[in-house]
């Protein structure tokens, strides 16, 4: 793989993924762990990358909001099966800007920003009749702008680490693994045995 920089190479792979993968190309796994080191892992939708790192958006009060609030580190894994490809990630969590997040929220659908208001992601439900009550109630108080809930926000996963694989032939598969200690490090590129 020609890169040295691991961001380009994520790039060049997602816009081919954008091309030929059939449904959210942009769906990760993303793996974190509660207090008691015990892992969990559910799929996000990856809304932005650039070379600080790769963001999703969530209920902070959510189960992965909360596990990344007592542990800030994270791991994720793209995989883009029409082009036999996949993606894995691991690194430190920051939460993003105020601003950021409020970008974000106002580029969302009116019924999306309702979603965020009326559910309490994660926690029991009742029974559906509660949710739909709860959002009868957010459609009522918001009838023109609708503001970002205040534990709605953005997680920025800054990489330590980025492996690429490549699907090839008798399970001989292709890996690059970029590393790096710190954040302010280099990369260092090593190709790993299948």
């Amino acid at each position: 793989m020609k890169f040295d920089d691991p961001f380009e190479l994520f790039l060049e792979w997602f816009e081919e993924a954008k091309r030929n993968e059939p449904m959210d190309p942009e769906a990760m796994a993303l793996a974190t762990t509660d207090a008691r080191g015990a892992p969990n892992i559910r799929m996000v939708l990856m809304k932005e990358v650039d070379t600080n790192g790769f963001v999703f958006y969530t209920n902070a009060e959510s189960t992965k909001g909360q596990e990344l609030s007592t542990n800030p580190k994270a791991a994720l894994c793209f995989n883009w099966r029409s082009i036999r490809r996949q993606v894995r990630v691991r690194g430190i969590v920051e939460v993003v800007t105020s601003e950021e997040a409020d970008t974000r929220f106002a580029s969302r659908s009116r019924d999306s920003k309702i979603g965020a208001w009326a559910s309490k992601q994660s926690r029991p439900l009742e029974n559906r009749k509660v949710l739909e009550t709860a959002v009868a109630e957010a459609e009522t108080r918001y009838l023109d702008e609708v503001p970002r809930p205040p534990y709605w926000s953005g997680y920025r996963i800054q990489p330590l680490e980025i492996e690429f694989w490549q699907n090839r032939p008798s399970r001989l598969h292709e890996r690059m693994q970029y590393r790096r200690e710190q954040l302010n490090q280099p990369w260092k590129k090593t190709l790993l045995y299948p």
